[in-house]
């Protein structure tokens, strides 16, 4: 029994072909939106780069301009097909390449569908490269001299204050990196000198932030060096006293940033998704439809489409079929070769006449 078996009059068919020619057509607008969406996502990538680890991966927004190119070419193939059924003459042509297509489609709407769950799942791996990119990258903050280096510490800077954050984790990240250069320190200071002394690896630690750290809001102003002396600054408590600087990591600000990006992008191509298999089901039951009529010198008459020919259960089963011939096939042309080669590595047997 055929799966959603519907009967169609001749004006039944023009309306489908009108309509799913109209639908291909938003479908290439849908297609150019997704296209527009992956772009925007590559630039905001390529702006942060410097603070992401090189194992960043362009993977979403690849995937979402490859999907947008697509969409638009199978669309546009689609919208070209549903105009040209309106005219018996015209749709001859393309009567042996719509079971292919169709299958194409099916295989592309599987694709789309593993595009959105990748911009919902990538929130894991964005982590770990910005978590990795940043610490990399605070440590270099100091290095204004260095070639390829000297731009850093105006990045991180307006990094942090374009989105309110402090440090990777947190402010006290800057405790544990000289973030000072050796440039702006007096080595002949007493105090220079004991604080580079008392660390392991010769560094010039501080309980202090960056001026990037501060909050402007803050009716106080700003306290970024000697963050934990409470004898440094007038009624002030470290432990209880609510901070001027900005108390969230760079981390966890880009993370949700971008995440919440790609989750937004993720819901469009759902929504993208769930449009082309309502499309995808339209061109199959034009397809049928125009196929069953009885008599094709009379376009008048009535037809049925159907979206598969029998139940889904038997449509699954004749697939799962197919799929045992193919690799029956494929293994007995395998030992076929596999015999061929060995008698060929046999040597003749040799008898001598004496």
């Amino acid at each position: 029994m055929a799966l959603l078996k519907v009967k169609f009059s001749q004006k039944k068919r023009v309306k489908l072909a009108q309509g799913l020619w109209l639908m291909n057509w938003f479908s290439v607008f849908a297609g150019i939106l997704v296209f527009s969406m992956g772009l925007f996502l590559k630039i905001e990538l390529r702006k942060r780069s410097e603070v992401m680890d090189n194992s960043e991966s362009h993977l979403v927004p690849n995937s979402l301009i490859l999907m947008g190119i697509l969409t638009c070419a199978f669309n546009g193939f689609a919208g070209k097909i549903c105009y040209d059924s309106l005219d018996p003459a015209k749709f001859v042509k393309w009567k042996p390449l719509l079971k292919p297509y169709l299958a194409l489609c099916f295989l592309f709407n599987i694709l789309i569908f593993f595009v959105a769950l990748i911009c919902f799942l990538m929130r894991g791996s964005l982590e770990s490269t910005l978590a990795q990119g940043l610490k990399n990258s605070m440590k270099f903050y100091r290095d204004t001299d260095t070639p390829g280096r000297c731009f850093m510490k105006k990045t991180i800077d307006m990094l942090q204050i374009e989105f309110k954050c402090c440090g990777n984790n947190g402010f006290k990240d800057w405790f544990e990196i000289q973030w000072i250069s050796n440039r702006y320190l007096d080595f002949s200071s007493k105090e220079v000198k004991d604080r580079i002394k008392s660390n392991v690896d010769g560094r010039y630690l501080v309980d202090g932030v960056p001026f990037s750290c501060c909050n402007p809001s803050s009716p106080r102003p700003c306290i970024q060096y000697q963050v934990t002396n409470n004898s440094a600054h007038y009624s002030y408590d470290y432990q209880t006293e609510e901070l001027n600087l900005w108390r969230r990591g760079c981390r966890e600000a880009l993370l949700y940033y971008y995440s919440s990006m790609m989750s937004s992008m993720g819901a469009v191509v759902l929504l993208v998704w769930l449009f082309e298999m309502s499309v995808m089901a339209g061109l199959r039951l034009l397809h049928t439809s125009l196929e069953s009529v009885a008599n094709p010198e009379d376009p008048e008459c009535e037809s049925e489409g159907w979206i598969l020919e029998n139940s889904l259960k038997d449509s699954l089963k004749s697939a799962l079929e197919s799929l045992k011939k193919i690799g029956k096939f494929n293994q007995v042309e395998a030992d076929a070769e596999g015999a061929e080669g060995e008698e060929g590595t046999k040597t003749p047997a040799i008898t001598t006449v004496s």
